[in-house]
């Protein structure tokens, strides 16, 4: 038990103190608790992580529920952690891959049969809020979210409330193959001559594997200016704007060209994985995916493009605090446990960046000059880029921009046509 603490004591602070108290299970007494550390007021306003700790009655062990969508080597990787936290506490954490996380929590969760923390991105954080998806534990927290980067702490609140805690920056950048690219293209103009060298499609190569999705294409569809939703512009919708189709045709000109016919996820991470393209657009959690496949893969920032700087949607992954938080107090207090024991357990928050290419959020790590070189490309694209909107009418967005660049894709549309009518689409849902 010893050693065990010993790697607990490495998280330092409250949180170890809470992790040592809930998972070690040496004081049976009573659990460290604090005061309200970071609740209201943004990451700046908690006060630091001086909360004075009471004793409280010991909460019965608890199981938590907890839910995420990962790759096969990020999903094996947390299956791993959750093993180890199991064999470390009193409390028991069970973890379910789902491919349909979001059509899953939508329905489970209004039902309470849903889990008492997930895992995704922050651009849920508004609407799963508003929609009493959520549950605030300012009042609960042994961390301060003064623990976090500022852009990191803001992303796991609304309102006020506190509803999940961040581990990991995210967003889709440049890979590349090096034993096809000596080194990385600055711009565009650069990466289309390695493109051309190695498109053959007869062959099975390509020159690039670029999911064509909103997300994915957001860099450079708002490279020149444009836009896709911002709460504070007079016109919060900018997927028509001029500049943001001059993105769009900026990809359907440049890039597909290059890429498989299919542009769906699958069939363009294979053309890289597999060897058979020199680029690749995609995110961290692709990496360990690549280089499963035997792909000796760098990570850049994404190139300029004729001279403008791409824009890609950024993202804070977090895990949630569910409204099934508040079915079991021993269920929820196994649940804050383990994700305050995940968030600030600096070794495998190190090892996930290693492996994965995640981008700590963690204050005493973010931009450290000892990160691996892939998780310092993709640290690069983060500062190219701009949060994701956590506003609720976001989520509307998503769905009939891609169905309107399918139709440009397609050749059913002009991109201009087609964006005109995603925005009638999006707006007529608003109302």
């Amino acid at each position: 038990m010893a050693t065990d603490r010993r790697k607990l004591l490495k998280m330092g602070g409250m949180a170890a103190a809470a992790a040592l108290a809930g998972c070690v299970g040496v004081e049976e007494q009573g659990t460290p608790t604090s005061g309200s550390s970071g609740g209201s007021g943004g990451s700046g306003d908690s006060g630091g992580s001086g909360a004075t700790q009471t004793t409280e009655p010991a909460v019965d062990p608890g199981t938590a529920t907890t839910w995420y969508a990962r790759s096969s080597a990020e999903g094996e990787t947390l299956k791993g952690v959750i093993e180890e936290f199991n064999s470390q506490s009193r409390h028991t954490v069970e973890g379910s891959d789902l491919s349909d996380l979001e059509q899953k929590t939508q329905s489970a969760i209004p039902a309470n049969q849903g889990p008492q923390i997930f895992e995704w991105a922050h651009d849920w954080v508004g609407d799963y809020y508003q929609r009493g998806f959520l549950s605030d534990q300012s009042g609960n927290l042994s961390v301060s979210m003064d623990t976090f980067t500022d852009a990191a702490a803001e992303a796991a609140q609304f309102d006020g409330a506190v509803v999940g805690l961040p581990f990991a920056a995210e967003t889709v950048t440049l890979l590349y193959n090096e034993e096809y690219v000596d080194s990385p293209p600055e711009s565009v103009s650069e990466m289309v001559d390695v493109m051309e060298e190695h498109h053959n499609p007869s062959n099975g190569t390509y020159g690039l594997g670029y999911p064509l999705n909103a997300y994915f294409m957001s860099g450079f569809a708002q490279a020149f200016g444009g836009y896709y939703f911002d709460p504070e512009a007079d016109e919060m919708l900018g997927i028509a704007n001029e500049e943001t189709v001059e993105g769009f045709e900026y990809i359907l000109d440049t890039f597909v060209p290059y890429m498989p016919n299919d542009t769906q996820y699958g069939p363009q991470a294979a053309a890289f994985s597999e060897g058979n393209a020199p680029f690749a657009i995609n995110g961290p959690w692709y990496l360990g995916t690549a280089r499963e496949k035997g792909v000796d893969v760098g990570v850049t920032s994404l190139p300029t493009a004729d001279g403008s700087e791409p824009s890609p949607y950024t993202g804070i992954q977090l895990w949630y605090f569910a409204k099934g938080m508040g079915s079991s107090e021993a269920d929820a207090t196994a649940a804050r446990e383990f994700v305050e024991w995940y968030v600030t357990n600096e070794e495998q928050l190190l090892a996930n960046a290693e492996s994965h290419g995640f981008i700590p959020v963690h204050e005493e790590l973010a931009g450290d000059d000892d990160l691996p070189s892939s998780v310092q490309g993709f640290s690069q694209a983060v500062q190219q880029g701009v949060p994701m909107p956590t506003h609720p009418r976001m989520g509307d967005v998503w769905g009939p921009l891609e169905t309107g660049f399918g139709k440009a894709l397609n050749g059913n549309m002009s991109v201009n046509d087609a964006m005109v009518e995603a925005e009638e689409t999006i707006r007529s849902n608003w109302e």
